[in-house]
């Protein structure tokens, strides 16, 4: 059966996954490497699962805590071969490229760790981060896991919230001088 779309075989999903990984912000999982490879009709699961692990083995991508990541063989012969892929699947790779890497990017920036405490209370640290280094730090004592992981949460989603309104308690008028004037 012929295959539709502009990737044919595993060489060019080797090419594709190559050209995507080289551009990708970070190392990213299988799902995330899944999502972006399959901007084209001719990738089937089991030419890219094959493709992969041999990117693998060869030494062109590593394969660290479920991530992966290119090398510098990778990136090389990545280079050397990006323009046998189609320019519409590179197209349809930028702009896939551009998302993810917008939300690895914020993922970076936006971290928490849970650390134990002896008292059996968990410390949250809250971190915030840009381009340019640390924004905000803030640890919070927590009584359980549970609260820990409710409080990290909803830091992630919305970290601009709690940083915006921790500036506006900082430089706000204290209540006395407002009282007196």
């Amino acid at each position: 059966m012929s295959r539709t779309g502009f990737i044919h075989d595993k060489l060019d999903i080797k090419f594709l996954v190559l050209y995507l990984m080289a551009r990708v912000a970070s190392p990213v999982d299988l799902p995330t490497l899944t999502d972006l490879a399959f901007c084209d009709d001719g990738v089937e699961y089991f030419d890219f699962a094959e493709a992969l692990a041999e990117l693998v083995a060869t030494d062109h991508l590593t394969l660290t805590e479920d991530k992966y990541a290119i090398t510098d063989k990778g990136r090389r012969n990545g280079k050397i071969c990006e323009s046998s892929l189609a320019f519409s699947v590179r197209q349809k790779c930028d702009r896939n490229l551009a998302r993810v890497n917008g939300v690895l990017r914020r993922d970076a920036q936006v971290r928490t760790e849970f650390l134990p405490r002896e008292d059996g209370g968990i410390t949250l640290r809250l971190i915030l981060d840009d381009d340019k280094g640390n924004i905000m730090t803030l640890d919070m004592l927590t009584v359980s896991p549970d609260q820990a992981g409710r409080l990290a949460e909803r830091f992630r989603a919305t970290p601009e919230d709690l940083y915006h309104s921790i500036l506006q308690a900082l430089l706000s008028e204290p209540l006395e001088d407002q009282a007196e004037d």
